[in-house]
């Protein structure tokens, strides 16, 4: 830090206080009983204000900047307007000590040695306060909620804006250390409000609003006059009899003088947001200071460190961001870093500090040594074991606890060192002089040795990362380049400022100048873009800049450069730049730049980059090529051509090299078909052909089917056509493809023929297979589509297909309910089994669904197949005749039970009694054995009772009544069952003889109840019933004709008639 005097002025009175309008623009002076309004740019003088009749000892200007105040010891305070007009005036009982204005309410605070008042803009009067002492100084919070008040007695008063009094501190000293100045920090970041104090007990101390002191006295060997603060409370300045400003840091540690004078300094205030102190003095010495605070730092690779505060060390960590602080709580002189070693210098002392681990990401540091001794020098550098001091032409290496262990002297001043690496304990220098030289030394060495020697002074240096190359900035802001070993000036650049080489690359360097940052790569042209402030670093694509007080790490596309390669075709040195750093759409140039160049590894390794798997497959296919012996290199160019998108080059090359079937793939994939008849020209037919078809497979796949079918049916692709006209119900096309082709081509013509089925149009299915002769699939035709007139004359004419015709013709009458045409249907195509299981399961089914008329029907349908199937097959016809018998007599059955089903089922009976009679005896009289399916014993033995009783067969009744006792009735029929039991007991015990029936061959009577069945009991002639009334017949036949023996069985008949 160092000051630097603005402007100065003299004047005849003593100043006693000084405030900066708000904006910087006017200060305004107390001396004598003027004051004095200065431009605060050049130090004129504006103009003096009278309205004081004696010395005035105080002023304020508002934060507002509309209004100031002065007060005098004339004991009248004065409200002045920004244009320098006066416009109030109140008085106190005593001289105007001090006057301060509050920062947000614009609330004026004055004091005097006995009381003080309270003055806003909008109040009529002031409201004044006692005072137990002569108030010295006063300073209102940030927030304007508390007034401190400091008094003569050593004591402290905080009071609030209504000026009661909240919080008294009380001095050791008492009024033996009167307290001369106090300000609160007007940081906005700090926790707490504190107050800063100075008192003639040569102390300065710290307190918080509550009262509670900060920290211990220090000790100032000086009555201090003034304290401020600046602006944003970093800083605070002190002056008093030691007839000098001294800057403080805001913890109360000395940094420096800023201006001795003459005389005791009465005053001093920091112009607001700068850097600008003013001075007013015993004397009446006016004196307006700059501070320049100089930046002390140190850069290794990402490590970056800086003084903060003018006490502390941040350590940045540019790539992480992270940082951590050092407190040192003196003043920070220098600072150096290199690896894991930390040089801090303070005035009476240098400290060494070191990592606390190997880690490149840790933060942590320690004290490794301290060197309790104060030096002198320019320039601080630290090495792993030893220190450098830079003294203007001389270079002294020191070890961590301050032994000499050698010196360098130069010829000329020490304009730039660096540590440049190398082993532990014998790191190299790289040192640059005013007079041009540069020179390399070990610190091991005592002898430095001459790397070259240039006409102009140096001002920067950096060697590059093999050591073969050195960067130098001169005086003249040129860069130069020069080979380390030939002294060879490579280069030179203008408007250089600053250089440093990339740590990562040889060839690349950046360098500043002229709000610019220059890259440069090999001898290519400068890469330029706008840049504040000085490089001092370069890794990989990251450019360390310092601008003004901060570090950043600016991260620099290296595009630039990399094309600059890529324009000459070095592939290899262009990857090397993009590895440093370039966007994702430079990778991609790179690789298509490398891959047209045929440079495969370059090409594999920047496609692996942006993830481009397609290219990285066409790469690894032409390596596998390659291995296998493929050399033509023309092909390779030519895959890679056509991956670009530049088919007609990939198709000039394919040609050149004789691989024109490449070129045609390419386009077909491509679906180019115009360019590939372009190409192919007049060539062969065949390959037209083949051509069209891929066309059509095209025109298929983008939902272009009527352009498919007519290619593929121009290709000959007959098959492809049909599909996609059949799938799409294109009928008209159909018939025209299927009457165009040939009928030798079977395979086209049956897919037609199968389409035309599926479209319902079976005529011109018909019309396909008559023309090529399929009568089998034209039969299946007529039978799947249920056109039985032509299968049927179809099949007259062909013979061999009626099994096919009626075999499905049956199924189908079955399906639709015509059992009875379906079972003709079976037997006139000679299924005898099949027609059978028809009538059984007709059978079956109307007896289960008490149908019992129909089920005597289609038994003796039954038994009439059976009949037949006898008489055409003597190997089965006992078996044949076995079943008819069966069969005829559960016809019988089922007939006669249906008219009991109905007399017990229905409210009204369509038979007379005696037929029922009849029938229940028959059927009684037939269910001696097993009972059929059906047939309810009960039902019959209920008719027979019934109609019994009716006809005056007691006896019979009786015994139907007894055995319906013995089985489970019904509930419907219980009550009637049992009222019947009861009843028939009163009557006869016989049967009337009129029902009795007679024998016509023997003329015997037989019983109405006949254990031996439908026979007579007497000659075992059967009975014979009629299908009406179940009477018996007066049939006569001769004694020695066998029932079935006389006549042929095939020509029996059942006696009854359907639906009696």
């Amino acid at each position: 830090m160092r000051s630097v005097l603005t402007w100065k002025d003299k004047i005849d009175q003593c100043v006693y206080d000084l405030a900066f309008k708000p904006d910087g623009t006017q200060l305004i002076l107390a001396a004598g009983n003027r004051l004095l309004v200065y431009d605060t740019s050049d130090g004129t003088l504006v103009q003096p204000l009278k309205g004081h009749k004696d010395s005035v000892y105080c002023v304020a200007y508002a934060k507002d900047g509309k209004r100031f105040a002065s007060g005098s010891a004339d004991k009248s305070v004065i409200i002045w307007t920004s244009k320098l007009e006066g416009i109030l005036k109140y008085t106190h009982s005593d001289s105007v000590q001090c006057v301060s204005y509050n920062p947000i309410t614009h609330q004026l605070a004055s004091c005097s040695s006995s009381d003080f008042g309270l003055w806003s803009p909008e109040q009529k009067s002031v409201s004044k306060h006692k005072s137990s002492n002569r108030v010295t100084c006063c300073s209102w919070t940030n927030d304007g909620q508390y007034l401190a008040l400091g008094m003569f007695n050593g004591v402290i008063s905080i009071r609030n804006k209504n000026g009661e009094e909240k919080v008294k501190i009380q001095r050791p000293g008492g009024s033996l250390s009167p307290i001369w100045s106090i300000c609160w920090n007007p940081s906005r970041e700090e926790h707490n409000d504190i107050l800063a104090v100075a008192d003639w007990g040569q102390k300065l101390s710290f307190y918080q609003l509550s009262g509670k002191q900060i920290g211990k006295d220090q000790s100032l060997n000086f009555d201090p006059c003034c304290l401020s603060y600046f602006t944003k409370g970093e800083y605070i300045l002190l002056g008093g009899s030691d007839k000098q400003v001294s800057l403080y840091t805001k913890d109360g540690v000395r940094l420096g003088t800023i201006g001795e004078q003459n005389s005791w300094v009465w005053t001093c205030k920091v112009k607001p947001d700068s850097n600008y102190v003013v001075v007013g003095c015993q004397d009446g010495t006016i004196a307006l200071y700059q501070l320049i605070f100089s930046t002390v730092h140190g850069l290794y690779k990402d490590r970056y460190a800086y003084r903060d505060g003018m006490t502390d060390v941040v350590i940045q960590h540019l790539i992480t961001e992270q940082k951590v602080r050092i407190k040192c709580k003196e003043l920070v002189k220098k600072i150096a870093i290199y690896k894991n070693r930390l040089a801090i210098q303070l005035p009476e002392k240098i400290l060494i500090y070191e990592l606390y681990s190997d880690d490149s990401s840790d933060m942590h540091y320690q004290v490794k040594e301290k060197i309790l001794r104060k030096y002198d020098c320019n320039l601080l550098v630290v090495c792993t074991d030893h220190i450098i001091l830079c003294q203007e032409k001389r270079l002294q290496c020191l070890t961590f606890t301050g032994v000499k262990e050698r010196e360098w002297q130069m010829e000329s001043l020490i304009r730039y060192i660096k540590v440049i690496g190398g082993p532990s304990a014998r790191e190299g220098l790289l040192v640059g002089l005013k007079n041009g030289q540069i020179l390399k030394i070990f610190v091991d060495n005592l002898f430095a040795i001459v790397l070259l020697k240039q006409a102009t002074a140096v001002r920067c240096l950096d060697m590059s990362a093999s050591r073969n190359k050195l960067a130098v900035v001169d005086e003249n802001d040129t860069c130069l380049v020069y080979d380390v070993h030939t002294k060879e000036l490579l280069f030179q650049e203008p408007n250089a400022n600053s250089v440093a080489w990339n740590t990562q690359c040889e060839d690349m360097l950046c360098f500043s100048g002229g709000g610019y940052l220059n890259i440069k790569a090999s001898t290519f042209p400068v890469h330029q873009q706008r840049l504040q402030g000085f490089v001092v670093g370069y890794n990989g694509s990251k450019i360390f800049c310092l601008h003004l007080f901060a570090m950043t790490a600016v991260e620099v596309p290296q595009s630039a450069p990399m094309y600059q390669y890529l324009d000459r075709k070095l592939f290899k040195e262009a990857y090397q730049i993009a590895c440093l750093g370039v966007t994702d759409a430079d990778w991609r140039e790179l690789a298509m730049e490398a891959l047209e160049g045929l440079e495969f590894e370059t090409a594999k390794k920047a496609f692996a980059r942006v993830q481009d798997l397609r290219y990285l497959e066409l790469i690894s296919s032409i390596e596998e090529r390659k291995k296998r012996g493929e050399t033509n290199q023309d092909v390779f160019l030519a895959d890679v051509f056509s991956y670009q998108g530049k088919f007609h080059e990939a198709a000039k090359l394919y040609r050149r090299c004789g691989h024109e079937n490449l070129a045609l793939d390419m386009y077909t994939d491509l679906c180019m078909f115009d360019y590939a008849k372009d190409f192919l020209g007049s060539g062969d037919p065949k390959e037209t052909k083949m051509l069209i078809s891929k066309q059509a497979d095209w025109a298929r796949n983008i939902n272009e089917p009527k352009a498919a079918v007519e290619m593929y049916v121009s290709a000959g692709e007959h098959l492809k056509a049909i599909e996609i006209s059949g799938d799409r119900g294109w009928i008209d096309t159909l018939i025209d493809i299927a009457r165009k082709l040939d009928k030798a081509e079977r395979e086209p013509l049956l897919l037609c023929a199968h389409y035309f089925k599926k479209l319902d149009n079976p005529g011109y299915a018909a019309e396909t297979y008559l023309k090529i002769g399929d009568l089998k699939s034209l039969v299946q035709l007529h039978v799947d589509t249920q056109r039985w007139e032509e299968a049927f004359a179809l099949g007259e004419k062909h013979p061999e297909f009626k099994d096919d015709i009626y075999v499905p013709y049956a199924q189908w009458l079955a399906e639709n309910d015509r059992f009875e045409e379906a079972q003709k249907a079976f037997h006139k195509a000679g299924r005898q089994r099949e027609a059978v299981q028809v009538l059984e399961q007709l059978t079956h089914n109307a007896v289960v669904e008490s149908r019992f008329n129909d089920a005597a029907y289609y038994y003796w349908m039954l038994s009439m197949q059976c009949l037949h199937i006898a008489q055409a097959d003597p190997v089965q016809k006992d078996a044949m005749l076995a079943k008819f018998h069966h069969y005829q007599h559960l016809a019988e059955l089922y007939h006669g039970y249906h008219a009991i089903h109905r007399y017990t089922e229905e409210p009204f009976s369509f038979h007379l009694p005696e037929t029922l009679f009849n029938i229940s005896r028959f059927l009684l009289h037939s269910l001696t054995k097993d009972t059929p399916l059906g047939i309810s014993k009960v039902n019959t033995l209920f008719t027979l009772a019934k109609q019994s009783k009716a006809l005056g067969a007691y006896k019979l009744a009786r015994h139907a009544y007894d055995r319906l006792q013995g089985l489970q009735s019904p509930a419907r029929f219980q009550k009637s069952i049992e009222l019947g039991s009861l009843t028939i007991r009163s009557k006869p015990f016989h049967d009337s003889e009129e029902l009795v029936p007679l024998c016509y061959r023997c003329s015997t009577n037989n019983p109405l109840l006949n254990n031996l069945g439908n026979v007579c009991v007497n000659c075992r002639q059967p009975f014979v019933f009629s299908a009406s009334s179940y009477d018996s017949q007066s049939l006569r036949l001769d004694e020695a004709m066998d029932p079935m023996g006389g006549e042929d069985p095939f020509t029996a008949k059942l006696s009854f008639e359907q639906g009696g």
